[in-house]
């Protein structure tokens, strides 16, 4: 199974989505097919001795050959008949934030019946705006910390006590997200976040919380888990933190917790994962205090897929691309079209 890996894409996101792209190419044991995704939309496909972050960065990648979108997949065009793009049997999409995570990509590979491992249209929409997380959270009755949606023109009062965490509503890798811990600070905050995004999550800053990342996917009616992983962090990942946790491709250790808390930690992971997030790998953060898990957020695309967690990453993913959600097709057959025209009778004329 040979796995095209899509990244780039025009988001806030974009160079993060690079430094993964690179990172996979360290770890994947079968190399990948890469498919660049520039910011003015244009396809590449870039050589695996190309990937590196300064081939982009210099504009360089503009000489690789340019592909466009068929089909069931990729072609290359020149002056004469276009040349279908092969050697790979499915893409992984890999362009985090805008585009990749909010079902741009996954609407693209639907409607040109490409097979893909990554999130669905649903699943992106969902994951993609905290809002609509926390209202998925609370319909599938999984907790989350109590929250306030602002707009850009709302008055700028709370609900709750300090310190709170203000974030963007639709972004990720901790881009624009403040902590405030006094009133004074909150307009700064605000305008910080409000120049991500016209509306923004504020939650309450719970200190000392335990943080647990637990990923993983549904493969043919099993259940696949990596590691389960207590991050090590400062108050919050920074944007600088999470360019790096994007880079990671060592192994972290299984965190060192009760087997009861893991066994509760994967089942919440289940019915985020539920039916939705079918043919992704993602990743759900979670916090634990006084005995309650709750949801922080849903990664669709984790950073670097999250290899570092499973022990096998080539086989997880090469299981998932096997076992894709079945795509209903429509075919329509004008039945009603010829009922209507048999009504009318013979054509005259």
């Amino acid at each position: 199974m040979t796995i095209a890996i899509l990244f780039g894409g025009a988001s806030y996101e974009h160079e993060i989505s690079i430094v993964s792209a690179i990172a996979l190419k360290k770890v994947m044991k079968k190399s990948p097919v890469f498919i660049f995704l520039d910011a003015e939309g244009h396809f590449y496909h870039i050589p695996s001795d190309q990937m590196r972050s300064d081939h982009f960065s210099s504009g360089d990648y503009k000489k690789n050959d340019a592909l466009h979108l068929t089909r069931g997949g990729f072609e290359k065009r020149g002056l004469f008949k276009p040349k279908k793009f092969e050697g790979f049997d499915v893409v992984l999409n890999l362009v985090h934030g805008g585009q990749g995570e909010d079902g741009t990509i996954a609407a693209l590979l639907d409607f040109y019946g490409i097979h893909y491992i990554g999130p669905r249209k649903e699943a992106s929409v969902i994951s993609y705006n905290k809002w609509l997380t926390k209202l998925y959270a609370e319909g599938i009755g999984i907790e989350t910390v109590e929250y306030q949606l602002l707009r850009i023109d709302d008055e700028r009062k709370l609900d709750f006590g300090y310190p709170v965490i203000v974030k963007p509503l639709r972004l990720g890798s901790s881009i624009g997200v403040s902590i405030v811990k006094k009133e004074e600070d909150l307009d700064f905050a605000l305008d910080v976040a409000f120049e991500f995004d016209d509306e923004v999550l504020i939650e309450p800053f719970i200190e000392g919380i335990e943080e647990y990342n637990v990923a993983g996917c549904r493969v043919g009616g099993e259940w696949v888990f990596g590691r389960v992983e207590k991050p090590k962090k400062k108050e919050f990942l920074d944007f600088e933190q999470k360019y790096l946790d994007f880079a990671r491709t060592e192994s972290v250790q299984e965190a060192d917790i009760p087997a009861s808390l893991e066994s509760d930690l994967k089942d919440e992971f289940k019915k985020v994962y539920g039916t939705a997030f079918e043919g992704a790998l993602i990743r759900c953060d979670f916090f634990f205090a006084s005995g309650e898990i709750l949801l922080n957020e849903i990664n669709p695309i984790p950073g670097s897929m999250a290899n570092y967690l499973f022990d096998d990453f080539d086989n997880v993913l090469d299981r998932l691309a096997s076992h894709q959600p079945k795509v209903r097709r429509i075919r329509p057959d004008y039945a009603y079209i010829h009922k209507v025209q048999s009504a009318k009778g013979p054509k005259v004329g």
